[in-house]
């Protein structure tokens, strides 16, 4: 596990637990790939080029070498490699965009870049420096690759610098750029609409451009950054498996081009539609980070390297040992709140063993719907006529936890704010401006809109101790331009949003240490690793119908751990009254950290009681939900059903689930083989009492399938005679 850099045969490899990546620099000049794929102790790899007709080279080095025909590290726009370029620069002296960088040396050292305020995986062990020269415009090009090597993923980012005396204007900007050799292999992505988040999509990868991108100045509900290239007949356990995302939360591209020859490109980052960036002498960029991982092991095991990634190196650690178990109050009463309503609401939440009420929105300024008040961060006095502090106080009381709604980055045209100030709106001057769920965007490129927010929540909560914040945002950027930036630099301006967004996060992570942050935007539209380096969970769909919920964390797991999906069992189709519907719900929901949506103060002593009986099972469960190791069994795109199951690092724990939708008239049995049960020993289920055979887990926990929608069989299982211990 470490970077070697052998000089003499020009030479770099990089090991991670069980991969390797391998590089040469070519002629001293050009780094290109050679090699991405597991371990080995003495690999014997040869440059090979493929040469095509009407492909360039260079005379020095004839046909044997051709940027358009051969694996490289990192191509450069205009300069033979006619596939998708990483970099792409104008000159402004010059007047092209031909973009050609040439090796000069490289180095490593512990630990990672600084990307300046942009968010960054943490604990990295050690990075490969890459030092490269244009000797054209003079800008000094830094990549790097930052190693995790428990975790089997390798980071990618880059810096650049304007050395020479014109100015350069970055046009595209890629993070992470890798060529795989020719085979035949699907493209898996994660996309579909709002409140649909993350449908799983696996298509073959022909010949031509496929890329997945947001222009909605977020990550989006409609495709998210994470994707894999695996192998034809790749499943769940068996085959080669890329995964590839982006530690960044605004619009992005991801870009997948097969070649004449069969070599597959695949890049993330930044891309150049909703991009560009002004360089002057002296000035530098750093691009965010984007991440890459393999296995050789299927997509399961490449799946648990990136929840594994992002458990240790992205998530913030929640200030609570265990996730508070939240009553959200937006299902309930939507903004028809008020003191007394939210303090009994609080009373109900205790008496059925919940640690948290979230007041969501309407406590604020005007906000009595969602046309007016936004950006008006002042307690509403008609509703809590003693003060905010003093209403928490009562809250905080009755047993539970607060936790409170805020949406800093949008405005409401009926506000104060804006009448105050207009020219703090993302807008394009002379352009109609834009309302999307009746708000506009505040312009966090602005740094005194920054400070403005910061001044009013510091105002606001000061001397009131505040549990957990959930941070929402509810539109999508339209005339993506800040009044705030001159003319030169507006092209920047949905970048510098993104740098404001940060800093208000760390400053809210700072300024109330003790409070955790849920992040929110309209349920899963901006479920990226920028927002999880920045909050400890995030509400994974605005939609809790458990059918749904099934399709989306289903295909949520693929790229991020149940430690960041927020679930709860919620009262939109009878589950407050209908036994079987709350148990599906419930089961459902123990697919992350648990949370309630319903009215507590109009159900039944019955349905009190079973939502006591819920919290007291997650309770035993939740260590292993957080921290267990998931193993997908089932697709609910087959069959109707979804099985999966968490495993304890030791196998000792076993959480075993089986989740219908659709009711099977036939009642087939399911077979679930339980691969990690350990052979030899007995494992007995915590919720019926049975007990079964690690030999005959292994072999298959038969299953059958029932002749109802919406059934659920949940299995708890420990070795017969332990104490669950982590």
């Amino acid at each position: 596990m470490s970077i070697k850099i052998l000089n003499e045969e020009n030479r770099i490899i990089l090991r991670t637990k069980n991969t390797m990546y391998v590089m040469e620099i070519l002629y001293g000049k050009y780094p290109v790939h050679l090699y991405y794929g597991r371990n080995q102790k003495n690999p014997e790899l040869t440059f090979e080029n493929h040469y095509c007709a009407f492909s360039p080279y260079y005379d020095e080095h004839g046909t044997k070498f051709s940027p358009d025909t051969a694996m490289m590290e990192y191509p450069f726009f205009g300069m033979g490699d006619f596939r998708a370029s990483a970099l792409r620069l104008y000159d402004s002296v010059g007047g092209t965009n031909i973009t050609d960088f040439v090796f000069r040396k490289a180095k490593k050292f512990r630990g990672r870049p600084d990307l300046g305020g942009l968010p960054a995986a943490e604990g990295a062990s050690e990075t490969l420096e890459l030092i490269m020269d244009d000797p054209v415009t003079r800008a000094e090009l830094h990549l790097y690759y930052t190693l995790f090597p428990a975790s089997d993923v390798i980071s990618r980012s880059f810096m650049i610098k304007n050395k020479g005396k014109g100015d350069l204007e970055l046009e595209k900007a890629m993070s992470l750029a890798l060529d795989i050799p020719k085979g035949d292999y699907d493209l898996i992505s994660f996309q579909s609409t709002y409140p649909h988040e993350r449908a799983m999509c696996r298509e073959p990868i022909y010949q031509g451009n496929r890329r997945i991108v947001s222009r909605r100045g977020s990550s989006s509900h409609h495709a998210n950054p994470f994707f894999m290239i695996v192998d034809r007949k790749a499943t769940e356990t068996r085959g080669d498996a890329f995964g590839f995302n982006f530690v960044y939360s605004g619009s992005y591209l991801d870009e997948i081009e097969k070649d004449q020859n069969g070599m597959i490109r695949a890049m993330v980052g930044l891309g150049e539609e909703s991009f560009h960036y002004l360089l002057k002498p002296g000035e530098s960029f750093t691009s965010p980070e984007a991440v890459m991982s393999y296995s050789s092991k299927g997509i399961g095991e490449l799946s648990r390297n990136f929840h594994r990634f992002t458990k240790n190196h992205i998530l913030k650690e929640s200030p609570y040992p265990l996730r508070p178990v939240v009553l959200n109050s937006w299902e309930a009463f939507y903004f028809k709140i008020n003191e007394e309503i939210m303090v009994d609401f609080a009373k109900g939440a205790a008496e059925c063993g919940m640690d948290m009420v979230v007041m969501d929105d309407g406590w604020f300024g005007s906000r009595r719907n969602d046309r007016a008040g936004l950006g008006d961060w002042t307690p509403c006095p008609e509703l809590f006529p003693n003060g905010l502090g003093a209403f928490i106080k009562r809250v905080q009381d009755t047993g539970v936890k607060f936790g409170i709604w805020i949406e800093p980055e949008m405005i409401n045209p009926d506000s104060d704010l804006y009448r105050a100030h207009p020219d703090w709106v993302i807008s394009c001057e002379g352009r109609d401006r834009m309302l999307s769920r009746h708000q506009m965007i505040l312009d966090m490129a602005n740094p005194d809109v920054v400070q403005y927010l910061k001044d009013s929540f510091d105002k606001c909560f000061e001397g009131i101790r505040i549990d957990y914040f959930k941070w929402d945002m509810n539109r999508n950027m339209s005339h993506a331009v800040s009044p705030y930036l001159p003319p030169e630099r507006k092209r920047e301006s949905a970048f510098r949003y993104m740098l404001g967004v940060y800093e208000l996060y760390r400053w809210l992570l700072e300024r109330f240490p003790g409070a955790m942050i849920e992040n929110c935007s309209g349920g899963g539209g901006r479920f990226d690793l920028g927002m999880m380096s920045v909050s400890t969970q995030i509400w994974t769909s605005d939609n809790t119908v458990p059918e749904d919920r099934i399709f989306i964390q289903y295909g949520t797991s693929f790229g991020y751990p149940a430690s960041v999906m927020s679930c709860h069992v919620a009262n939109r189709r009878s589950e407050a009254t209908d036994p079987r519907r709350m148990d599906f719900g419930y089961a459902v929901a123990l697919g992350g950290p648990l949370g309630y949506e319903f009215n507590i103060l109009k159900v039944s002593d019955e349905v009190k009681e079973k939502m006591k009986q819920q919290i007291r099972d997650y309770r035993r469960y939740e260590k292993l939900i957080l921290n267990g190791d998931l193993y997908r069994l089932k697709s609910p795109y087959e069959d109707g059903c979804y099985a999966y199951y968490y495993a304890k690092p030791d196998n000792t724990e076993l959480l075993v689930y089986y989740l219908q939708v659709k009711g099977d008239p036939k009642q087939r049995t399911h077979k679930l083989k339980i691969a990690n049960a350990i052979r030899g020993v007995t494992y007995r289920d915590t919720r019926s009492g049975l007990e079964v055979s690690g030999d005959d887990l292994r072999r298959g926990l038969m299953i059958q399938a029932d002749k109802d929608d919406a059934y659920a069989r949940i299995f708890h299982f420990t070795l017969y005679g332990s104490s669950l211990k982590y």
